[in-house]
């Protein structure tokens, strides 16, 4: 298992995420994932700075960390070959400490472009098909065209390849996109414990690690901890299918009027109890996945790096899916 710290992108201003990172290195965490948005959920978040140019600082500022993308849309607000140039450079410049974490996208950041986002989902999967096979292409080196349905490279060349390529994780929430992080992923990006998102991905072959977000809010009291996530984060209790069809962070507002702090405290770990967050981790690991996330929507991020440094790290390296320990 390793362990990641999810750099809140949208509640955070750029040089704050860095130190975030840097922080998040010195107290033990093995890597550090970060969304790759244009708008943030809600305006209250008020934040969203470029992602890349975020994580190249992050590179030059830390030494032995992961980090990852959680995730970027290679389809829409960006042509495929424009990330497989990104991702082959930020592997060069952090020492190939870089994981492309993809996905079909929302429309929260894609439709910013003005070419419209694809209503069907069969399209958006057909459209990280082609993207997924472009990246691939590119990274043989030399120069490549390619014809799809949706999108076309001609005569491109990424000239700065690093000599091992990025691992690219896809993000899954049902057995289709399952199916794709298995053949053309080289690993799987999940945000639910659901076991049938893991076992879809190893029935179609899939065998390389598998990340999933685990929603936390650390507090000095639960409530504090609730009442923090419940203003910046409650859109994540609208689920998939709210969360990639809404247009803006107004929409978002709109959406999110009923969810009460009682919902936030079904969902995340709130509070400063460690059982909680070695419960919320353990689920899962149950569930099948090995690269552990810890998004913090608490109020106070140094608070929660110094309590995962001083009670959370050894524990939940300490955990494993409770099939082996039968």
């Amino acid at each position: 298992m390793e362990i990641g710290y999810k750099l809140a992108a949208e509640a955070f201003g750029p040089r704050e995420l860095v130190r975030q990172a840097v922080r998040a290195e010195a107290a033990g965490f093995d890597f550090v994932e970060m969304s790759d948005h244009f708008h943030p959920w809600l305006d209250v978040q008020g934040h969203s700075p470029f992602a890349w140019t975020v994580l190249g600082a992050i590179a030059a500022s830390t030494e032995r960390i992961g980090l990852a993308t959680g995730v970027t849309c290679p389809t829409v607000r960006y042509h495929p070959a424009v990330v497989a140039q990104a991702a082959a450079t930020l592997a060069l410049v952090s020492g190939d400490r870089f994981v492309l974490g993809v996905g079909s996208g929302e429309r929260l950041n894609e439709h910013v472009v003005g070419t419209g986002f694809p209503d069907a989902v069969r399209v958006r999967h057909e459209l990280l098909r082609e993207a997924l096979e472009i990246i691939r292409l590119l990274w043989r080196g030399g120069y490549q065209s390619y014809e799809g349905r949706h999108l076309r490279l001609a005569d491109a060349r990424v000239f700065d390849l690093p000599e091992r390529l990025p691992l690219i994780a896809v993000a899954a929430s049902g057995p289709d996109s399952a199916s794709l992080a298995a053949e053309l992923g080289d690993g799987l990006f999940a945000t639910e414990d659901e076991p049938s998102i893991v076992a879809g991905y190893r029935a179609a072959g899939g065998s390389g690690p598998r990340y999933a977000e685990v929603p936390v809010a650390w507090a000095t009291d639960e409530r504090s901890a609730a009442k923090a996530a419940w203003t910046t984060s409650r859109w994540a209790l609208t689920g998939w299918k709210v969360m990639s069809e809404l247009p803006n962070p107004v929409n978002f507002e709109a959406a999110t009027g009923t969810v009460r702090v009682e919902d936030v405290l079904a969902k995340f770990a709130c509070g400063p109890e460690p059982d909680r967050y070695v419960a919320a981790v353990q689920r899962y690991l149950d569930a099948g996945f090995d690269r552990i996330v810890l998004q913090n929507a608490g109020p106070d991020p140094d608070g929660f790096l110094d309590f995962y440094a001083r009670e959370l790290d050894g524990r939940l390296r300490g955990l494993g899916p409770a099939a082996d320990a039968g």
